[in-house]
């Protein structure tokens, strides 16, 4: 079942005009939560990151009791095991061409299958870089395609992943994660300066472990002793092979990072930050 602006209906049924400006432009953010037996974990969080998002594109803020009405909807109608629940906020109906128009933002909630993620995974390294000075930085937008190109490479090479440099030539994140390295023992991440996402996974991981943020250059990753991703889909990840190199894994400062993670994530289905 899928939400679309008030309506609960079938996929085959839902409709979204073909103006809108998520499909013409990419005018739009979203969010991706996960689910299980129809229950979402961190949704608070990410309620929080769409708003977030919304006022970086200058769009209106979302109504966090009607985002949570839809998720409930299309939760009971289709409860999953595990699930995707992916929430979509737009610029709405416009004319052609980048001028949003006046008909207010359209709000869809799908609810799709997830896969277990395996312990491990490969990631490749990609040429294209991002642009941590670019004005949608740090926005989870629906402008995807330098995702869905580079990801799509990684495929091409065995991986689940590619991961990206900045224009600085520093480590970043991977088309839908952020990236963790343990070196000389201790467990680091990019810092948001480098125009990664604010992941939901990574900040718990951080609050949860003690893991640190530092600028790290993309060799950095022939160095690290782990590494390992996190996602809302992927939770913690660890890496076996970058490129060409292989690492031993779950390392165990990875190994440690996946325990506390699944532990604090079961005590409570909806982490709020304090302060």
């Amino acid at each position: 079942m899928i939400w679309v602006n008030g309506t609960l209906t079938t996929e085959d049924d839902a409709a979204l005009s073909v103006l809108d400006h998520g499909l013409t432009v990419g005018d739009g953010v979203f969010e991706t939560v996960k689910t299980e037996h129809g229950e979402p974990f961190a949704l608070t969080r990410h309620l929080d990151r769409l708003t977030r998002s919304a006022r970086g594109l200058g769009l209106p803020d979302p109504d966090h009791d009607l985002v949570r009405a839809a998720c409930a909807a299309v939760l009971a109608a289709k409860p999953l095991p595990l699930g995707r629940l992916r929430i979509t906020y737009t610029g709405g109906t416009s004319p052609l061409g980048s001028e949003r128009g006046t008909a207010g933002p359209s709000l869809i909630a799908a609810l799709g299958t997830a896969s277990p993620r395996p312990d491990t995974t490969a990631v490749v390294t990609v040429p294209w870089r991002r642009n941590e000075h670019s004005a949608v930085t740090g926005l989870k937008t629906t402008s995807y395609a330098e995702n869905v190109i580079a990801l799509a490479a990684a495929h091409r090479a065995g991986a689940s992943e590619a991961l990206l440099a900045n224009t600085a030539g520093l480590l970043c994140e991977g088309t839908g994660s952020n990236v963790f390295l343990v070196l000389d023992g201790r467990l680091l991440t990019p810092t948001l300066a480098s125009g990664c996402l604010a992941g939901i996974t990574r900040r718990l991981v951080l609050d949860w472990t003690g893991a640190e943020e530092a600028d790290l250059p993309l060799e950095a990753l022939a160095d690290a002793e782990e590494v390992f991703l996190t996602s809302t889909l992927r939770d913690v990840q660890a890496v076996t092979r970058i490129d060409d190199r292989e690492l031993p894994g779950p390392g165990p400062v990875t190994r440690k990072a996946m325990e506390v993670f699944a532990e604090r994530a079961a005590e409570d289905r909806d982490p709020v930050r304090k302060g």
